[in-house]
């Protein structure tokens, strides 16, 4: 809708005029008021913020440092082609031959061909693997179909897999130990029902295999052994014998987990392994703290900036000085590492030039670490419950970090006085509209007496002229 513009009725005066430029007159100081003030306190939330985030990056890049499990680590090397290597940090540094002489292998028996269809005989079959074993009832019309799914459904197994295969002489059922090793071994037994006798390879004697009597000729050998029961077996250092009952040798030396992989052969070289201390958190650790640290000390720079060239939104604020002056100290402080001694960041190649910038001389870090591991790692981590340099750098930017720390009760406030802003320009906007609205009464009100005014002036001019002995004068 176009923009409606009413003159006084009865005076001619622009009374909407007069109460915008009355109105106006009465916003323009408020409202330049409210957004320089608008615009200080968000520069300032922006402006803490900022330091905020860079206080918190400072204090992520040295966490792994605080933490002792980080520290003289192990490098294994001499994986190949047959053995597999992880070391903790219990391994000892040194150097091993490994031969891998046998792989751990599953049991694997086979049944005798069987017609698809026909039933295997009445009975109890009974599997045993590892002292554990389970039973399966076995109707006069199962099939051997009916038995492998029996098998495989039984709450009470967890040690075999059965499946079929089929070829010319008909179906075979497979029993397949879940675990390697010997320990693993299947053991089959009967109780025939169709024909009384458990072993005489008739009926559901036919799934029967045990050679766990020490004398052979007990040893009931219905199955076909597909695959034995073998346990891995390694050798260290050409005279140190290993078997388990699968490839992985947990600990075996200590510190170290071997997994074999590959039989070596006659003309195989045999796997050399060595394991080494690993130190390279440190390094690590310390470049990210210098990158993390110079870039809150560029950020401090911009923001507390002052001179002819334009002041930061910080200059001269005591927090970034209280900030950067107790970081500067940190820094600068000794952490005990034992038997009295103090260590310093400095020691370690961590140094500072003029303009506040650090850097890191590896020579110096690496020549610490190899003189003094211990020392190293407890001036990070601290011992007997007293914080190192990395605790302690996170207590201190903590404290002003933290949902409960100095910036973040600073953003509270001024984000506080953000809202009573918004409050004042709600209340203020009601008092222009109730002066807008008295201006408004106020005018009208005058327009009409004016109009009064004016219409009886021209009845009384009206009458005038109208009385006799009055001469009307041209004008």
């Amino acid at each position: 809708m176009p923009d409606l513009t009413f003159t006084g009725i009865g005076s001619g005066l622009q009374v909407s005029e007069i109460v915008s430029a009355i109105v106006g007159a009465e916003t323009a100081p408020f409202v330049s008021r409210v957004n320089k003030q608008e615009a200080e306190i968000t520069t300032d939330i922006s402006a803490v913020g900022a330091l905020k985030s860079a206080l918190e990056s400072v204090a992520t890049s040295i966490e792994d440092l605080a933490d002792a499990d980080n520290y003289q680590l192990r490098t294994a090397s001499g994986a190949d082609s047959f053995v597999g290597l992880s070391a903790s940090k219990d391994a000892q540094i040194g150097n091993y031959s490994v031969e891998v002489d046998a792989l751990a292998q599953s049991h694997k028996l086979m049944s005798a061909g069987i017609d698809g269809s026909e039933a295997i005989g009445e009975g109890t079959l009974t599997v045993a693997v590892n002292a554990e074993s389970f039973d399966i009832a076995v109707s006069a019309t199962d099939t051997l179909s009916d038995i492998r799914d029996a098998i495989n459904d039984s709450s009470d197994n967890d040690s075999v897999i059965a499946t079929i295969v089929t070829d010319d002489a008909g179906q075979h059922l497979i029993m397949t130990s879940k675990e390697t090793g010997v320990a693993n071994a299947i053991t089959t037994t009967v109780t025939d029902v169709s024909d009384g006798n458990d072993t005489d390879n008739l009926g559901l004697s036919r799934l029967a295999y045990d050679v766990s009597d020490p004398d052979p000729l007990n040893h009931v050998k219905n199955l076909t052994e597909v695959d034995a029961a073998v346990d891995a077996q390694i050798t260290i250092d050409g005279t140190l014998v290993v078997t388990n009952s699968t490839n992985e040798f947990k600990n075996v030396i200590d510190g170290v987990d071997i997994t074999a992989k590959k039989m070596h052969d006659v003309d195989d070289d045999i796997s050399q392994i060595s394991f080494s201390e690993n130190n390279s958190n440190i390094k690590a650790g310390l470049e990210k703290f210098v990158e993390s640290y110079n870039e809150l000390q560029e950020l401090s720079k911009n923001l507390g900036q002052a001179g002819e060239g334009g002041s930061g939104p910080l200059a001269g604020d005591s927090l970034l000085r209280g900030v950067m002056g107790k970081l500067r100290q940190e820094l600068s402080k000794g952490f005990d590492i034992g038997n009295g001694n103090t260590l310093s960041l400095s020691e370690l190649g961590v140094r500072a030039d003029r303009y506040g910038v650090l850097s890191l001389d590896s020579e110096d870090l690496n020549e610490y670490i190899n003189s003094d591991i211990d020392g190293v790692q407890q001036f990070f981590v601290g011992s007997d419950g007293t914080d190192g340099f990395a605790g302690s750098l996170k207590e201190l930017t903590g404290f002003y970090t933290d949902s409960d720390g100095i910036i973040q009760n600073r953003i509270d406030s001024r984000t506080s006085q953000l809202d009573r802003l918004d409050d004042d320009k709600l209340a203020f906007g009601r008092k222009m509209e109730s002066l807008e609205a008295r201006l408004y009464a106020q005018y009208n009100a005058m327009d009409l007496i004016v109009a009064g005014l004016n219409s009886t002036s021209s009845y009384l001019m009206a009458q005038l002229d109208n009385m006799p002995g009055v001469v009307k004068q041209d004008k």
